[in-house]
C-alpha cells in the first residue's frame, strides 16, 4: 500500500481523509457520550442519507445538478436535521430525548422515498452507505480538512464551556454560559463531522466511529483529557488499520474500520477485567 500511496491519488485522498476523520470523530464523540447523546449520531447519519439520496435523485432527473457533489447536500440535510433536533428539544421540554428518534425516523422515511423515486439503489449510493476508498476525491479531502480545522479550533476555544455543559448543564447556566448557543454550535459541529465521515466509514457505520473508541478509552482513562487522547488514538488505529486491511484483503473499508474498533473495545474490557482480578 505504501507504493500505491505514492502512485495513486485516490489512495492518498483516502489515507489523509481517514487520518483526519480518526481525530475529529472520536474528539466530538467524547462529548457526545458524556452528554448521553450517543443516538444523535445515528439520527443525523440517517438524515445525511436522505440528503445524499436527494442529491443523486436531482442529478438523475435534472441535468443542471449533474456536477453537484452529494457531500454538500448531505451536509445541508445533516445541519438541517440538527436544527430540527434543537427545535424539538424546546417543544418537548420534559421529554427532550424524543427529539432524536423523531428526526431519526424522519430521516429514514425521507431517504427511502428519495431512493424509491430514483428507482432504487445504485453504485454511488451504495458507496455512501458503507464507505468506499476509491470514492474519496481531492475536493472531498479539502472539504473535510476545512471542517476538521473549524471543529478543532472551536473545541479548543470552547473547551471549558463544553466541559461544563457536558457534566453539569445547570451549573454551566448558573455561571453565565450561553448553554443554548453553545449546544447549537456543538450539534452543528456533530452534523458536519458525520456528513464528512461518510465517505470513508459509510453513513450506516459513522456513529460507530464516534462511540466505540470512546467506549474503549473510558476503560483506561483516568480523566477527561486522557479520555480524549485515548479516543483519538483508538480512532486512528481503527481507521488506518481498517484502510490497510481492506486494501490487502479486498474488504469493505467501513466495515473493517468498525470491526477493528470493536476488537479494541473487547480487548480494553478484557484487560480491565484481568487487571481488576489480579488486584483482588
Amino acid at each position: 500500500m505504501i507504493s500505491g500511496l505514492l502512485q495513486y491519488e485516490f489512495l492518498q485522498n483516502a489515507f489523509l481523509t481517514g487520518m483526519i476523520i480518526g481525530v475529529i470523530a472520536p474528539l466530538l464523540g467524547v462529548f457526545i457520550v458524556v452528554r448521553r447523546l450517543s443516538l444523535i449520531a445515528d439520527a443525523l447519519s440517517h438524515v445525511t442519507l436522505a440528503g445524499i439520496a436527494a442529491s443523486l435523485l436531482l442529478e438523475k432527473k435534472f441535468m443542471i445538478f449533474s456536477g453537484l457533489n452529494p457531500l454538500y447536500m448531505g451536509m445541508a440535510f445533516s445541519v438541517g436535521g440538527s436544527l430540527f433536533i434543537e427545535k424539538l428539544r424546546t417543544v418537548y421540554k420534559h421529554y427532550q430525548e424524543l427529539a432524536i428518534p423523531i428526526i431519526l425516523s424522519g430521516g429514514i422515511g425521507l431517504g427511502v422515498i428519495f431512493i424509491s423515486l430514483a428507482d432504487g439503489f445504485n453504485t454511488d449510493l451504495f458507496s455512501y452507505l458503507f464507505g468506499s476508498v476509491s470514492a474519496v476525491s481531492r475536493a472531498d479531502l479539502w472539504t473535510i480538512l476545512i471542517i476538521s480545522i473549524l471543529v478543532i479550533a472551536l473545541v479548543v476555544l470552547l473547551y471549558k464551556e463544553l466541559f461544563l455543559l457536558s457534566f453539569d448543564e445547570e451549573y454551566a447556566r448558573a455561571t453565565g454560559i450561553a448553554a443554548k448557543t453553545l449546544h447549537f454550535i456543538f450539534i452543528i459541529m456533530v452534523a458536519l463531522v458525520i456528513a464528512a465521515s461518510m465517505r470513508i466509514v459509510g453513513i450506516l457505520l459513522v456513529s460507530s466511529l464516534m462511540t466505540l473508541p470512546v467506549a474503549a478509552s473510558i476503560r483506561f482513562a483516568k480523566g477527561f483529557k486522557q479520555t480524549i487522547f485515548f479516543s483519538i488514538l483508538f480512532g486512528e488505529v481503527s481507521v488506518l488499520g481498517g484502510l490497510f486491511l481492506s486494501y490487502y484483503l479486498d474488504l469493505a473499508p467501513g466495515g473493517t474500520i468498525v470491526m477493528i474498533a470493536v476488537l479494541i473495545l473487547v480487548l480494553a474490557i478484557w484487560l480491565k477485567k484481568r487487571a481488576a482480578t489480579r488486584s483482588i
